[in-house]
């Protein structure tokens, strides 16, 4: 795979531009972008029955709203909230896919050695990225105790979560996406969809190809969005992307973003943007993360011992680098 996978970036290194601007000319395909879950949505899927289609692409963004609902810090109503106001003062009854996600969260945590933490939100809400506003150095060195992914406490038969330290918040931005990125893809595997894309921000899950070409799917430049960093062409899999410049403010000469550093309360600073490619994207949203926090050796370390999975990381000197299988 790795071999004709180096063979297909180049060729797509050449050609990806005129891909990427052409319309389908087909009139099978059919496509839908929403603002959800704090950026953009955006689904194709091909199909010959045009109802089926709409169909299709509108299940896509009533699932998205829904785990938006369901998980969104934003959201007062949210499960996610209530369990951020209540789960310092007692085990708080959640519903099984929230339970399962935070379980997931955990063992991605242990796998990252703590890489990878929901609690950064302890530290995490008291940024506010368009107003410009941080915390004081104070108030990270009083709050650093509450990150810890150890403080959720997860019982598993009564479907409850506890938070052993009363700061304790957790933030589901560097995994609810890539999950409802994957559900919606299930939902539309159910309607018989074999050809599709679904992306919500950096995070993108492809069924099929696209008749008989791939997909192009790009990487941003961090620096310049008018201009992808990287190319590559994807069929049946999925990708993510984490990078410094999804929510982030300049404050003399120094950039604070929302990738957060589970061990200082700030901004990791060692590379600029890193991608994951595997089948699942709630596993790559989340270890696209972790490895912008462990940064460019610790991160490709990890990402060499796991099967099945890649990584394309830009570090801070705007040199890219490659995971094992896609150096070969």
């Amino acid at each position: 795979m790795n071999t004709a996978l180096k063979h297909l970036i180049c060729f797509a290194l050449v050609t990806a531009a005129t891909l990427a601007t052409s319309t389908f000319a087909h009139a099978s395909w059919h496509s839908k972008s929403a603002g959800i879950m704090g950026t953009n949505i955006h689904a194709e899927v091909f199909h010959e029955n045009e109802e089926i289609a709409k169909i299709a692409l509108n299940a896509v963004m009533i699932e998205m709203e829904r785990i938006n609902q369901l998980m969104s810090p934003y959201i007062d109503t949210s499960e996610l909230s209530k369990v951020n106001a209540s789960a310092a003062i007692t085990p708080v009854k959640i519903s099984k896919e929230l339970f399962d996600l935070l379980q997931l969260s955990a063992e991605i945590s242990v796998l990252t050695s703590g890489a990878f933490d929901i609690t950064f939100a302890s530290v995490g809400y008291l940024y506010d990225y368009k107003t410009k506003k941080r915390p004081t150095q104070h108030q990270i060195n009083t709050l650093l105790n509450a990150i810890s992914y150890k403080h959720v406490v997860l019982d598993d038969v009564e479907l409850t979560v506890y938070f052993s330290h009363p700061d304790v918040k957790i933030d589901l931005g560097g995994i609810a996406k890539g999950h409802a990125v994957d559900t919606s893809i299930e939902k539309l595997k159910a309607l018989g969809i074999k050809h599709a894309l679904v992306t919500a921000g950096g995070d993108t899950k492809l069924i099929g190809d696209r008749l008989g070409k791939p997909w192009i799917v790009g990487i941003r430049d961090p620096r310049n969005s008018d201009k992808q960093a990287v190319v590559i062409p994807l069929e049946n899999t999925a990708m993510s992307t984490s990078g410094d410049y999804e929510r982030y403010f300049e404050e003399d000469g120094v950039r604070y973003h929302h990738i957060l550093s589970p061990k200082t309360g700030g901004s990791s600073d060692e590379v600029q943007s890193v991608s994951i490619i595997s089948d699942e994207s709630v596993y790559n949203d989340a270890l696209s993360t972790a490895v912008f926090v462990m940064g460019l050796e610790d991160g490709l370390g990890l990402i060499d011992n796991l099967p099945n999975y890649e990584a394309i990381v830009m570090d801070s000197h705007r040199r890219m680098h490659y995971s094992k299988g896609l150096a070969q």
